[in-house]
């Protein structure tokens, strides 16, 4: 399930002309109206961000993608030092090739790079595109897999590859191809076919399934080794998984059907086994993994992710369908025999961290939440552990690897308050961290391949993202980008300063907020309605000293029309250490509602809030969460708006859903006691509820079963749904469509609601 931030706008309706008294106060004070057409059609409030970097490994130089051209710059000083490949100057007979490409890599020494052409996009992260190799010494270009059409009921089609990568010597490259693996010897062009049994919605070789691919973040299922003898994968059998079917409207007499593999809650998964494929004997193992976890006889376990170690053998994380206990074991690649590296089990869950192994030998590093707040942890061969490299009362929230070279470890963490982000380094022995930021607020860094240098990242609520150069101490070489503008505007509309606030609930709970309070003169002294905005899933955060990107503007719009904005990040939350986080475990959504409600009382209490005009918003796990407020605190919340929401956690998958319930049959009453389509007789307020029909993360289902709970409750809500949309509804003006209904529906419902004193049940 996605943790997004998203951004929602306050329409001016005609309807009410008194809402126009705000803009021209605006006017008079010197500052201009922020509205929907600025934000999400001009684009008169987009930050500047800084293109990626493709480090180079001599670790002072990146390259960058302009146009149809491959540009090499200086990291330290910015100067262009040429340009490495021009499509304009190449030429190839290969019908695929188009004289452009959208993406890049080189091979581990440098001298091929790997283009990617006609990209288009499966799923979230997934893509598929036309592959073509350019070899930098003799500038030849030559297409990855030439014989890419086929014709299907005498349509031509042409057979586009995924997930092309170089073997460790740049010799071969391994791709899939509708479900098969195979690799490509560069020098004589020769295909192997390592496997023969893919086929759509039944067989997946080194390429991952829909579930795996949402939840694990697994989308390349097969990895060289490192000496490019071996090629390890994992084989999804997803026969026996339940189907969902989404109807796209293309205005064809009939809707096409997309069918795609979605375990939900309690159904089987698929089949997951790891093999590995000799180049040298063209034979294929089977890794024999011992104690697999079984229901009915059938493997019903997760292998999440594989890596090779550097002394050849296959790393494999292997986790119980709870997901509460994970061991790494290592693989021997002959014989496919594994033994237990190392085992961690949870009386809640544990997050999937990835293992990075020492370049030496010596042993390796992995996150583990096992002190009570996530930390790194060095660990030898034997799984024995040898450092505590981080230690304290707060979170790393990112580890961004280690310069062996000199024994440096570099992460960010929480280490003040969750609700700023800090650059630390240590060394391999768990010495006390060094702070290498300066600024407070939310720090990032992207890494040379060296460590010799970083591209820092710097925001807070207040200040729009900042970025620079700096060298491994922390010193600023040079500023990439400092937002300027976007800066100026912030005068030039008036924008209100984010405050922090926190509160304790009747539970004792400390939680933290932010809020946007109206400070123009026409609402002085006047109570004020207020929009509250959640997400609230676990681990999640929305209350950090961030920029918001599209959402600030939103939020100062909503300001500036006379609504206070507000947000607090719920039990269940992320950066205060595992029991904060994982007391939610078995009953999503009892607590995080109850601390909703109850920060609604409390911005009710204040002397500028109208306690009878609060409304909240979210989507997808925020969209449960309004729900669940609406129907739980319906003597507190007037309205609600809901973006795809789950209603009931038995629709959602499995992964996700298992991790935090386990399954409706071991958990019965944590599911039914806080699923929204329970409650339906509850709904006293104002009440919208979207979705996209071709969702494939939360389905359309969920908003179909809210909707006939509701209408046999006969409870009044106001809809919409938009075709061929999936979970992040947009495209061809949904996001300025929805944005318009939304903000129509919170004047009506919430900000224009006559103000009076009803008496609520």
């Amino acid at each position: 399930m996605r943790r997004t931030l998203l951004g929602y706008t306050l329409f001016l309706s005609f309807l009410f002309p008194f809402t126009l008294l705000p803009a021209v106060a605006l006017a008079q004070a010197g500052h201009k109206p922020i509205t929907l057409e600025d934000i999400w059609q001009k684009g008169t409030f987009s930050s500047k961000g800084i293109p990626g970097f493709n480090f180079q490994n001599d670790g002072v130089h990146f390259t960058r993608l302009e146009g149809a051209a491959i540009t090499q710059y200086d990291l330290r000083t910015g100067e262009c030092s040429g340009t490495i490949f021009d499509a304009a100057s190449v030429k190839t007979n290969a019908p695929a090739w188009k004289g452009a490409f959208d993406g890049y890599s080189f091979s581990p020494d440098e001298s091929k790079i790997l283009l990617t052409t006609n990209s288009t996009p499966i799923f979230r992260w997934s893509t598929e595109a036309d592959f073509f190799i350019f070899d930098q010494k003799t500038k030849s270009l030559t297409q990855l897999y030439e014989d890419n059409v086929e014709y299907i009921d005498k349509t031509r089609r042409l057979k586009k590859q995924r997930y092309a990568t170089f073997s460790p010597d740049g010799s071969k490259v391994g791709f899939v191809l509708k479900n098969d693996l195979y690799f490509k010897d560069l020098a004589s062009g020769k295909i192997t076919r390592v496997t023969t049994d893919g086929r759509q919605n039944a067989i997946i070789n080194g390429a991952s399934d829909w579930v795996y691919e949402e939840e694990f973040e697994l989308v390349r299922a097969f990895q060289w080794s490192p000496d490019g003898q071996y090629l390890a994968f994992l084989r999804f059998d997803e026969r026996e998984v339940p189907e969902m079917t989404m109807e796209m409207f293309q205005g064809e007499p009939y809707p096409v059907p997309v069918t795609f593999k979605y375990p939900k809650v309690g159904e089987k998964n698929a089949l997951v086994t790891t093999h590995i494929y000799d180049l040298t004997s063209e034979k294929t193992v089977e890794v024999s993994i011992p104690d697999r976890e079984r229901k009915a006889g059938r493997l019903d376990d997760y292998l999440p992710r594989i890596v090779w170690t550097p002394s050849g053998k296959l790393c494999l994380s292997w986790m119980n369908r709870h997901q509460s206990t994970q061991r790494l074991l290592l693989a021997e690649p002959g014989t496919g025999v594994c033994s237990v590296l190392h085992e961690e089990k949870s009386k809640y869950y544990l997050d999937l961290h990835d293992v990075t192994f020492l370049s030496d030998g010596s042993g390796f590093v992995m996150q583990s939440e096992k002190s009570g707040f996530n930390h790194l942890y060095k660990y030898d061969m034997m799984g024995k552990e040898t450092a505590a490299l981080t230690k304290g009362k707060f979170d790393v929230t990112a580890f961004y690897g280690i310069d062996e070279k000199n024994s440096k470890v570099y992460f960010q963490a929480a280490s003040k308050t969750p609700m700023a982000r800090e650059l630390f380094e240590t060394n391999l022995k768990g010495k006390k961290p060094k702070k290498i930021n300066k600024p407070e607020g939310t720090n990032g860094a992207q890494w040379s391949s060296t460590f010799d240098y970083f591209v820092h990242s710097f925001s807070t609520a207040n200040t729009p993202p900042q970025y620079a150069v700096c060298d491994r101490k922390g010193k600023v070489l040079r500023s990439l980008e400092q937002n300027a503008d976007l800066r100026s505007k912030q005068t030039e509309y008036g924008t209100i300063p984010v405050e922090f606030f926190d509160f304790k609930t009747s539970d004792k709970v400390e939680l933290n907020g932010w809020m946007i309070k109206p400070t123009a003169p026409e609402f002085q002294n006047q109570k004020l309605p207020v929009l509250m905005f959640v997400y609230g899933g676990p681990g999640s955060q929305q209350v950090t000293d961030a920029w918001k990107g599209a959402n600030y503007w939103w939020f100062q719009m909503l300001a500036q029309q006379g609504y206070v904005v507000a947000c607090v990040d719920n039990r269940g939350t992320g950066a205060r250490g595992e029991e904060f986080k994982k007391m939610t475990y078995k009953q999503l959504g009892h607590y995080e509602v109850i601390d909703q409600i109850e920060a609604a009382k409390h911005l009710g209490a204040m002397d500028f809030v109208d306690a009878e005009r609060i409304g909240i918003f979210g989507w997808s796990y925020g969209g449960y969460m309004s729900t669940n407020c609406i129907l739980k605190g319906n003597d507190v919340f007037e309205a609600a708006i809901a973006v795809a929401p789950v209603t009931n956690w038995k629709w959602y998958d499995s992964v996700y859903t298992e991790r935090y319930m386990q399954t409706h049959e071991e958990n019965e009453l944590g599911y039914e006691e806080n699923s929204p389509t329970n409650f339906a007789e509850k709904l006293e307020g104002s009440y919208l509820l979207v979705h996209g029909l071709a969702d494939d993360n939360v389905h359309f289902q969920n908003t179909a079963e809210m909707a006939n709970e509701l209408i046999a409750k006969n409870k009044q809500f106001d809809t919409m749904i938009y075709p061929n949309r999936n979970h992040g509804i947009g495209g061809g003006n949904a996001k300025i469509h929805l944005y318009t209904l939304m903000t129509k529906f919170l004047n009506e419902k919430l900000k224009n609601k006559k103000q009076e004193k009803v008496a609520r049940p």
